[in-house]
């Protein structure tokens, strides 16, 4: 169990970095479109805060693939899980989607689905270089 804990929070720290430069591109972004012409201390202070514990949290639960003794299936669903709650969590937090029940209900079906076609293809994908490397082996 320590094991795990440390590669989360190795993980985590590695991928921390990149929160702040996502945050910086939907800025600007934001900036360019005319969306958003200013930001307050504040907000600049939280968004960086924020978007760097989702990026340490998002890293870090990938350590789940490492545990052999859950399922597949088990493994994709508690990362799912913890990936949707952190994001709709930071979110809230930052105003990035109001707080009602219908923009609720879009992001949750717009992340199940997104969660859904990411796992088709690495699924897809795993499946075909196994079957490659099985071939491979076979002869």
């Amino acid at each position: 169990m320590k094991k795990y804990v440390w590669e989360f929070v190795k993980r985590g720290l590695f991928f921390t970095g990149g929160g702040p430069v996502i945050l910086a591109i939907i800025y600007a972004v934001l900036g360019a479109t005319g969306t958003v012409t200013a930001l307050s201390p504040w907000e600049v202070c939280r968004g960086i805060l924020t978007i760097s514990l989702l990026a340490f949290i998002a890293a870090g639960c990938t350590t789940l693939y490492q545990v052999e003794r859950l399922p597949v299936f088990l493994k994709a669903l508690i990362h799912g899980i913890v990936l949707y709650f952190t994001y709709i969590l930071i979110y809230l937090v930052n105003g990035w989607l109001v707080n009602q029940l219908s923009a609720i209900l879009v992001f949750t079906g717009v992340f199940i689905t997104g969660y859904g076609l990411v796992w088709l293809i690495i699924y897809a994908v795993t499946k075909r270089s196994t079957e490659k490397l099985n071939r491979q082996l076979q002869k």
